[in-house]
């Protein structure tokens, strides 16, 4: 899959504030021109000003970008040797960033980059991440296509983790398989290292992997996603290997109706805090509010969590091209927990569901 790398670089002309534009390895280097560099101690920075790429570069990571003809790009490279600094210089200098303002992701951009741009004489410094997400967060059809595919190859694994899992296996043993089946389907990656939950594991919503045995008749927990052409899926579902309780089946179904209630509401120029409402109201009359500990839903993209952020509160509209999670779920002490977790993506007239893996409780 061919993306506009292009297209997508001139959008940052359109940054207010900003002169020249920096940008380390990560999501938005991957996005701007497809380029995958470790963020280690050697630094590599992408430059955009006057509508022009350069790059400050150690000399041994040039080849990957003269093996790209599509990337016009000024050189500006260094060796461990001499060290790095001379090629700040060289670049402000050269690119004029002296005379104005460079703005940065102040959540990516490490304290030792920004102090050599300091050094260099970088006119003023501006946090400018709250507009890249922004542009990031519309997605062209080739992006949510990606992700398609990404969630084809996960509920497929899925699908047969499951029909393969049974009490007396440990979480680890569950989410090995997971993982392995994920490879098997096509998918290049995780998306991030899958969520197994047995029993009352299943009511810490950011919980880890342990070597707890899944017994019958309780809660199993997975979130997972693999990835395809660097885009991910993120999927939840919540199973019962046995026969569940009274109780177990009642918080499901409030987090199924409250699952259901937020992908209902979601539409070009719903605030995002509606859609959270939607869910909560939902899960409140049913008499777990106290037990819907987080958001929503978040942004999916090059990064698992990204914008838009469908949380209480949040006056962000929803917009055609946006790609989001809707996740609600119960978390109850002692007991254990539910999250549904579907992909959503936004049309011109209302809202696509992604997924398509079953929603019912499935049991047995």
């Amino acid at each position: 899959m061919n993306f506009d790398y292009l297209t997508r670089q001139a959008k940052l002309n359109a940054i207010d504030g900003v002169d020249a534009v920096a940008i380390v390895p990560g999501a938005n280097m991957v996005y701007f021109t497809g380029l995958h560099f470790h963020l280690s101690e050697r630094p590599v920075l992408l430059l955009w000003s006057e509508g022009q790429l350069s790059f400050i570069i150690p000399e041994l990571e040039v080849p990957k970008l003269t093996i790209r003809p599509d990337i016009e790009a000024r050189i500006f490279a260094w060796s461990d040797t001499d060290g790095y600094e001379a090629a700040f210089n060289e670049a402000v200098k050269a690119l004029k960033l002296d005379q104005g303002t460079l703005g940065v992701d102040g959540q990516s951009m490490r304290v030792f980059e920004s102090m050599a741009f300091q050094t260099a004489g970088t006119g003023k410094i501006a946090n400018i991440g709250r507009d890249l997400l922004n542009i990031r967060a519309i997605k062209t059809p080739q992006e949510v296509d990606a992700m398609r595919e990404a969630i084809r190859m996960s509920e497929l694994a899925l699908g047969q983790v499951v029909a393969w899992a049974k009490p007396g296996m440990t979480e680890r043993e569950i989410g090995m398989e997971l993982s392995r089946l994920l490879i098997v389907a096509g998918s290049q990656e995780e998306a991030f290292a899958p969520l197994i939950q047995t029993g009352p594991n299943s009511a810490l919503p950011h919980g880890f992997i342990t070597d707890r045995i899944l017994g019958a008749d309780e809660f199993l927990l997975i979130d997972f996603g693999g990835k395809s052409e660097g885009y991910p899926a993120d999927i939840t579902r919540t199973f019962c290997l046995g026969t569940p309780s009274d109780e177990m089946v009642k918080i499901y179904n409030a987090v199924l109706a409250g699952n259901q209630a937020g992908i209902a509401a979601a539409g070009p120029g719903v605030a995002c805090g509606d859609v959270d409402k939607a869910t909560r109201d939902v899960i409140t009359a049913a008499g777990y509010g106290e037990y819907f500990i987080h958001r929503t839903g978040h942004g999916l993209g090059l990064e698992g969590h990204e914008l838009p952020q469908v949380a209480s509160g949040v006056k962000e509209v929803l917009q055609p091209g946006m790609v989001f999670t809707v996740e609600p779920g119960i978390y109850v002490p002692g007991l254990g927990g539910v999250r549904i977790e579907d992909n959503i993506t936004i049309t011109e007239n209302g809202a696509e569901v992604l997924t398509q893996y079953p929603r019912q409780l499935s049991v047995g």
